[in-house]
């Protein structure tokens, strides 16, 4: 199969197509990891965008459903420099391109992502189109740059609703506390580290009542990570307004974007955004750097927070954006990184500690 990759700068790139035959649009990100493409393609924080690792050789390892972090892939097409058609690895299930087909997303390959990188990273992420077709294409060069133009921008997506869960679902591990987990497109690893730690779960979506959700009876409430542009999940910012200070608040990624918008501070969309999992974060309180996983492209401005009552407890060591923040009388803290790590490394799994601390009435006493 052929493929052309379309953005909307007018750039036409050229490869061989793998995957199913389709055209789909999307925003072109790129992730720097060097394995883990089974669980960033599953993330459902990448709902809307189209995938392209910077690491060249992808697939040799196969795919496993033991590294899914949702039930199926999230991304809408996926870019590689090359496309390992012969994997190799105890733990595999099925090949790269059959995972892609059994999901029936496109993939393009033999195309030149670092130049796709560094124009992403100079003029930042584009929207753009992928088609997989077998002769010629259906559409024009012309007309694939200007399907690529008038597609929605990212911030005019609603993307939450299409990942999260449609009814409330519990995992009872006959735990001490029982936590209301809001869903905005939660990652399976998120949901382990928590369940691992002995926290029962209600796990509901992102516009679940908020008379339903005290109904429960949590001993406090999580925010999951999931797509988009953050001030577009009005609902979850309207429950953190009216629970802050009534039941202890926790957020990762998206979660930690809608704690500081509920509580008065903005986000704006980064250049490009943090995709990988090797970004250092600098902790405050300890002095220590971590490097952690990330996958985002808005941030919390720094400045906005001064007002809201939150402080800036962590800071990414590449640009000094915002990495954590925390209440400085309520039991309110988040994350912007991910310390679930799913790919990536461990370094701050200690994140679900200190929330079962928060749990204990330890960490804000």
């Amino acid at each position: 199969m052929n493929a052309i990759l379309a953005l909307e700068d007018g750039t036409i790139v050229k490869g061989k197509g793998f995957g199913v035959e389709k055209t789909v649009e999307g925003e072109l990100v790129f992730n720097t990891s060097m394995t883990g493409y089974v669980e960033a393609l599953t993330d459902p924080s990448y709902a809307g965008q189209i995938l392209m690792m910077t690491y060249p050789l992808i697939g040799n390892y196969g795919v496993t459903n033991e590294d899914y972090e949702s039930d199926k892939i999230q991304v809408e097409g996926f870019v590689v420099k090359d496309l390992c058609r012969n994997p190799s690895n105890w733990r595999m299930k099925k090949s790269l391109e059959d995972f892609l087909i059994e999901n029936e997303k496109p993939g393009i390959e033999n195309v030149d992502t670092r130049m796709l990188t560094r124009k992403v990273r100079i003029y930042g992420t584009m929207k753009a189109i992928l088609t997989v077709f077998e002769g010629k294409p259906e559409l024009s060069y012309e007309e694939l740059i200007k399907k690529a133009k008038e597609q929605p921008h990212i911030s005019e997506r609603d993307l939450v609703d299409k990942v999260c869960v449609k009814n409330l679902t519990e995992y009872n591990v006959n735990g001490k506390y029982s936590v209301v987990l809001i869903d905005c497109g939660v990652k399976r690893s998120m949901i382990n580290q928590l369940l691992k730690r002995g926290i029962n779960l209600y796990i509901v979506p992102f516009n679940y009542p908020i008379k339903e959700i005290m109904e429960l009876k949590p001993d406090a409430v999580f925010l999951s990570n999931g797509p988009g542009d953050p001030v577009r999940v009005k609902p979850v910012i309207e429950i953190v307004k009216k629970l802050a200070g009534k039941t202890p608040i926790a957020g990762i990624c998206l979660g930690h974007q809608l704690i500081c918008l509920a509580l008065g501070a903005k986000t704006f969309k980064l250049k490009f955004g943090h995709r990988g999992s090797n970004q250092p974060v600098k902790d405050f309180e300890s002095g220590r750097v971590f490097i952690s996983s990330q996958n985002h492209g808005f941030a919390v401005d720094k400045e906005s927070l001064k007002k809201t009552g939150l402080e800036v407890t962590q800071i990414n060591l590449n640009d000094g954006t915002v990495e954590g923040v925390r209440h400085k009388e309520l039991p309110i803290f988040s994350v912007q990184y991910h310390p679930e790590a799913g790919p990536g490394p461990h370094d701050t799994f200690f994140f679900f500690d200190e929330f079962l601390k928060l749990l204990n009435g330890e960490a804000f006493a």
